[in-house]
């Protein structure tokens, strides 16, 4: 929706001069047209004002459809910059208000349902400066937009974004919980879906976060939440699903941008990318690089009680990480019809992470310190990722519509451990024992997808069906070896390979449609047919001789995945939204393999062959208020939920296994405010959620009943200084909650300061913020399961300085704006004779 002001200006209005001229001679027809208008029509009414609050006469006021950005109908403001419009067919629009010497401005996007009044909140535009031929019009997004279906982080549009990585943006994200083992959760409840660009990513636990650590803020666009996803959509998910938007720039001409960033934590950071783009009527041409080196801190201390032994660990993690991260693509438009398209992406990466600390054991009935245990572990791990897409789009004005897309991707992580471990005396000097493994760790992971969806207009509203077949293939190699003063051995007991198959086939139907009653539905069904195979290979011993064997396991389970929604519209400033859906968390493949893995001296972690599909059943109330208040009521029930169990092995060492929990319910309330007046503008967030995790084991200490409710407020400040300056202050606070069904945590937060300086005519800025100034972000808890009671908690580098400095190049001013006159011609003779395109807002 980027216009170049003064050119399309210009153009739009001498399209109504002629109009604005005739004004005299047509005065008393159109004033006869006008009333019988008025008395049969749905009227789109609002005020457009200077910075000043003084209402500005004649600016051009354009209706635009939210879909595609398409005009279906112009204006111009009276006295005191009021105007009206008769409303066009039931949809989605949203207004574009442009003077000549004033930077465009963009109301929210509203729904028509044909009965009642529409009255858009006041439009404010403000005076543009330097050269207009080298203003380039953008529409400030709020950093977070709350709509019926999906929660929206615009991260590029928010100063304190700089320096950060995906999972620390997901950490600040409303009602997201990413726990001290970088889990990820949404409204209290786990098995989140992450999606890049709208495809689902194939990582899952440490290789998913290592993932996510290597993506800047510099790279992405937005971050989608949708709680509730359409049948469009994979039915993986239980809490939803969150897409991770990447920046791709659709500007004509050819242009670009580049970014350099520092930040100082303990540790200092690094990173820089370049955009380019290439645009004309016939193709699009795009490429990114973007670069990352941080050296990183964190600190972990935990206090476990098992039988009569206290261990008190202390550690110290230092983790090197740098990434490459690449995109380019190609989209060839044939004709108005139809496009096609070509992408290639991935990224290398490489972490080295190195842990050392003391492991104190104190006998608990004398509390005597009896051991020492020094144990300090490197791993050096890598990954890289291509993934190619060949994607065909077939679109006519009668509103069919045909997208097929192919991918391709490819993972390949190795993992290198040296992990000594060292017994000293309660001295710490005399030395009692040690044992050294060493531990190499391939994973290989191929994805082959192919997926279609159509839609058209039917019966007055929207059909959507499509289907998708996609086969996931991962290998693991987990070697492990004894490591002695000039060799190590492999230890083929405690080596394990597992080889793992998932193939997912789905169709789906999905349809919307607005009734004049001001009541717009849509209902979906999905089927999904999901096929597993399993093989853990490796030796085990019987009596002195070791055999091998081999424990492959099968699933085969065919699924139907409802969603519906319902909006009452007939009142736009009171529009409530009613919607369901059913959604499935599939096991992540390392939670099937039933190898025990150890992780130090004292804590293993095994598989769960047995460990079952959990499904999930939500219905949400959303009621959005004048456009702004925006208030959201989710109850969720959930079978058998995942959670990570604590359990015992031979009295003093810990195991930590997956387990179906019985059932989790949850209640979640959310309720955000924007606010803006002049030059202040706010925005603040309330998530609060009530989950109530029942099980029972085995009785005894063995039962699980966790009743929590939780709290999440995050709040925004953004001050325009003028002259180029701006400042951000936002707040963040997570009240006791529960992580993983056994955890209980206490409160943390944050509270981050930045400004922002635009330089060189609004083509470069330098954005600066300080993040934790407070040092808060610390987590803690607790947990007390089958006889083992354990304390933690940890933090990592607070406070940390950020600087970012960003700068767009090329003039593509007058080829962008013959491009947009043409395109505003066709799609002004679509609007003229155009169906209703229907729709909910669902993707």
């Amino acid at each position: 929706m980027l216009l170049q002001l003064y050119d399309t200006d210009l153009y739009l209005r001498s399209k109504l001069k002629k109009v604005l001229n005739m004004r005299k001679l047509v005065s008393f027809f159109a004033g006869l047209m006008m009333l019988v208008s008025f008395a049969e029509a749905q009227q789109i009414s609002g005020v457009v004002k200077d910075q000043q609050g003084k209402g500005l006469e004649k600016t051009t006021i354009s209706l635009l459809r939210a879909k595609d950005s398409s005009v279906v109908k112009l204006v111009v403001t009276g006295d005191n910059g009021k105007f009206s419009i008769n409303a066009p067919q039931p949809g989605r629009y949203l207004l574009n208000a442009s003077y000549v010497g004033y930077l465009s401005s963009y109301s929210l996007v509203f729904d028509v349902s044909g009965t009642g009044s529409i009255e858009v909140p006041e439009l404010t535009i403000t005076k543009a400066t330097g050269n207009l031929r080298e203003v380039t019009v953008t529409a400030q997004k709020p950093i977070i937009e709350v709509k019926a279906d999906k929660t929206i982080l615009n991260v590029e549009g928010t100063i304190n974004s700089v320096g950060y990585d995906a999972l620390e943006l997901l950490r600040r994200a409303p009602a997201v919980m990413v726990d001290k083992d970088d889990n990820i959760s949404l409204a209290g409840k786990n098995g989140v879906q992450i999606f890049i660009d709208g495809k689902p990513s194939p990582l899952s636990g440490a290789d998913l976060a290592n993932y996510l650590k290597s993506l800047q803020s510099a790279q992405i666009e937005a971050i989608e939440i949708i709680t509730n996803p359409s049948a469009k959509y994979e039915a993986a998910g239980n809490a939803g699903i969150i897409n991770i938007k990447l920046k791709k720039n659709k500007t004509f001409g050819t242009n670009g941008s580049a970014n350099l960033g520092y930040v100082q934590g303990v540790y200092p950071k690094y990173n820089g990318g370049i955009n380019l783009n290439h645009r004309n009527k016939n193709i699009n041409l795009f490429g990114t690089y973007n670069y990352n080196n941080a050296q990183s801190l964190m600190l972990i201390n935990s206090e476990r009680k098992q039988f009569d032994t206290l261990f008190d660990q202390k550690n110290r993690i230092v983790s090197i990480n740098s990434s490459h991260s690449y995109k380019a693509g190609i989209d060839y438009f044939i004709d108005k019809k139809s496009t096609l398209g070509a992408m290639v992406n991935g990224n290398i990466v490489d972490v080295d992470i190195n842990t050392g600390g003391p492991m104190y054991f104190t006998y608990m009935p004398t509390g005597q310190l009896n051991r020492i245990l020094q144990a300090t572990n490197r791993n050096e791990r890598s990954q890289k990722n291509i993934n190619a897409n060949l994607n065909y789009r077939y679109a006519v004005s009668s509103g069919k519509e045909l997208n097929i897309d192919a991918d391709y991707g490819k993972f390949k992580i190795s993992s290198d451990q040296y992990q000594p471990n060292f017994y000293f005396q309660p001295n710490g000097i005399t030395e009692i024992s040690r044992a050294i493994y060493s531990m190499i760790a391939p994973t290989d992971i191929d994805l082959v997808s192919i997926k279609s969806d159509y839609e058209q207009n039917f019966k007055g509203g929207r059909l959507g069906i499509g289907g998708k077949v996609g086969i996931v293939n991962t290998d693991n190699d987990f070697q492990r070896y004894d490591v002695f003063t000039n060799r190590k051995v492999m230890d083929t007991l405690k080596s394990n390979r597992f080889g793992y198959k998932e193939n997912i086939n789905a169709l789906y139907v999905n349809y919307n449609k607005q009734l004049k009653k001001g009541i717009m539905f849509q209902f979906g069904i999905r089927a999904e047919n999901t096929n597993i195979t399993g093989t853990s290979t490796g030796f085990r011993q019987a009596g002195n001789v070791l055999v091998p064997f081999d424990s492959t396991f099968k699933r085969k389970y065919t699924d139907l995945f409802p969603s519906a929604a319902i909006t009452f519209n007939k009142n736009p400033m009171k529009q409530w939204t009613l919607s369901y859906s059913r959604r499935i968390d599939r096991p992540a493949y390392q939670d099937l393999n039933p190898f025990e893995f150890k992780l130090n001296e004292y804590t293993f972690m095994k598989g769960n062959t047995q460990l079952r599909p959990q499904y999930t059943n939500s219905v949400d109330i959303t009621n959005i208020y004048k456009y702004r208040l925006t208030t959201k009521l989710t109850f969720s029930h959930v079978n058998d939920i995942f959670a990570q169990i604590p359990d015992t092995i031979d009295k003093t060492k810990g195991f930590l296994i997956k387990k179906n929990l019985a059932t989790q319910n949850v209640a979640a309330l959310s309720i955000s405010y924007p606010f803006q007046y002049k030059w202040y503008s706010f925005f603040a967030a309330l998530n609060s959620n009530y989950s109530h995790y029942k099980a029972d084991f085995g009785g005894g200490d063995r039962i699980v009943d966790q009743k929590v409710f939780s709290v999440t407020y995050f709040m925004q400040n953004s001050i325009d200084f003028g002259k180029g300056w701006k400042g951000e202050l936002t707040g963040l606070y997570i009240s006791p909650s529960v992580w993983q069904g056994f955890f209980r945590t206490n409160a943390m937060g944050s509270v981050d300061v930045g400004l922002q300086k635009v330089l060189l005519k609004g083509k470069a800025n330098v954005r600066m913020a300080v993040s934790d100034i407070f040092q808060t972000m610390k987590w803690s808890g607790t947990s007390d399961f089958a006889g083992v009671s354990s304390f933690f908690n940890g933090q990592g580098e607070m406070p940390q300085f950020k600087l970012n400095f960003s700068y767009r190049f090329g003039n593509s001013q007058v080829k962008a704006s013959r491009q947009r006159k043409s395109a505003i011609e066709d799609e002004k003779k679509r609007a003229e004779g155009g169906g209703q395109q229907g729709g909910t807002g669902q993707q």
